[in-house]
């Protein structure tokens, strides 16, 4: 059974009062596509509307199953209409901002048998996204980009000094939310600087340079992960930040979600791209080759920079770009050996295996279309994994979210920046307090 959710979000300066009067008649004619609609009653006098669309003789019904005026939110089911859904349930809420106007989110969880529910999903989007602008046109109201990759923020560089030293790059303080990005084995914190400046629109955004890479050094002896998760409560600490966004890549989704494991407290969301498991579920003969088949060029005498070529061609997607391709194999290229090594050893020596049950935050799960080493398959399992786990007792409710970044290999935010942060950003403005 496949399983898919669909998020589609805007902001606008409108208030809650302007908007809830268009979205809460729940038989008015006022969505676009609309054709035709009607009110049924149900059982015990259930609320139902029954409505075609244009260019459809497909009769559809749906009913009501949560309204709250004060709230400004409502809740339905599909009854009829949609094939092969075996549960459609969607939910239209208009939430006050702290600055004053609305969020408006619309959601659906729908499941269907094999790739019936991905269908079903990518037909729910543009439905959902025509309706809020319904909602917002009838309020005589505009809505407020949430990001513009025309206003990309300036970035500052800096240097924490310690053992080990770490490299940062991060937009100016905003909010008490940190947003901390963290690359792959073969990455460096460059890679991130299309979503950082945008992100840094929403909170204070910052992306490092791992153990050993670029401006960061390692430290005395190997590391582990428990030292990635010292790194990154000092990174938060130097910021002041209350709480963090972990979004990870790779290596930098397994550190994440290692650090969610430790302290889920501290983690207002979790976005993990291209991975998340890492080595944890790998018995020790499939760790143990993994390492020393990667380490025999390093034993060879080679360095990165050697073997990076034939790095970029597993991990670029079929139509990256030349420019997208220099960028993977410049980042490859400049890491150390002895940095190289001390990531696959670390990797490869996982200290616990992963309770899903412990991730009690917003996650946002997102591989690349044509990514060999954490194709779509094996992460859309995780983030049902993730869901099955997920709390269910008292005010805790799963949010799992899960994307395919199309066209795009491992490296899904460099090769594809646009879609990934098109999923990203309205993510990260659910977050705000």
């Amino acid at each position: 059974m496949g399983r898919e959710t669909v998020h589609v979000m805007a902001r606008t300066e409108a208030s809650p009062a302007a908007l809830w009067p268009t979205a809460r008649d729940f038989c008015g004619l006022w969505h676009p596509f609309l054709a035709t609609i009607a009110e049924e009653r149900g059982e015990k006098g259930a609320q139902i509307r029954r409505f075609t669309a244009h260019g459809e003789d497909t009769v559809y019904r749906e009913q009501l199953t949560y309204l709250s005026d004060s709230d400004h939110t409502l809740a339905y089911t599909h009854l009829d209409g949609i094939r092969g859904a075996t549960r459609y349930t969607a939910r239209l809420t208009i939430s006050p901002r702290e600055a004053g106007g609305s969020v408006i989110t619309w959601t659906a969880e729908i499941e269907a048998p094999g790739p019936r529910a991905s269908e079903i999903a990518k037909g729910t989007a543009p439905v959902f996204e025509a309706g809020i602008e319904a909602i917002l046109a009838r309020a005589g109201q505009a809505r407020v980009p949430i990001f513009d990759e025309n206003r990309a923020l300036p970035l500052t560089d800096t240097i924490l000094d310690g053992t080990p030293r770490l490299g940062l790059s991060h937009t100016a303080r905003k909010g008490d939310t940190l947003v901390l990005f963290l690359h792959g084995i073969g990455g460096a914190r460059q890679n991130w600087a299309r979503q950082v400046q945008q992100a840094g629109h929403l909170m204070t955004a910052c992306a490092m340079d791992l153990r050993g890479y670029g401006e960061s050094t390692l430290g005395f002896r190997q590391s582990n992960v428990d030292d990635y998760c010292d790194d990154i409560l000092r990174v938060m600490q130097h910021f002041g930040a209350k709480k963090l966004v972990l979004v990870g890549l790779s290596y930098g989704s397994w550190i994440a979600t290692s650090f969610a494991m430790r302290h889920p407290g501290l983690l207002a969301g979790l976005v993990l791209s291209g991975g998340c498991t890492g080595m944890s579920e790998a018995g020790p003969e499939e760790r143990e080759a993994f390492r020393v088949s990667r380490e025999v060029p390093l034993n060879a005498g080679q360095v990165p920079a050697d073997f990076a070529p034939a790095v970029v061609k597993v991990i670029a997607g079929p139509d990256a770009s030349e420019a997208v391709r220099a960028e993977l194999l410049a980042s490859m290229s400049a890491i150390p050996a002895a940095t190289y090594r001390d990531a696959l050893v670390c990797f490869t020596n996982p200290l616990e295996r992963f309770d899903f049950s412990r991730l009690t935050m917003p996650v946002l799960l997102m591989t690349g279309e044509h990514d060999r080493l954490a194709p779509p398959s094996e992460i859309r399992a995780v983030a049902g994994r993730i869901l099955d786990a997920a709390p269910q007792m008292g005010s805790a409710r799963p949010d799992v979210r899960y994307e395919t970044i199309a066209g795009v290999g491992h490296v899904c935010n460099v090769e594809g920046p646009l879609a990934y942060n098109a999923a990203l950003i309205p993510y990260l403005a659910r977050l705000i307090p």
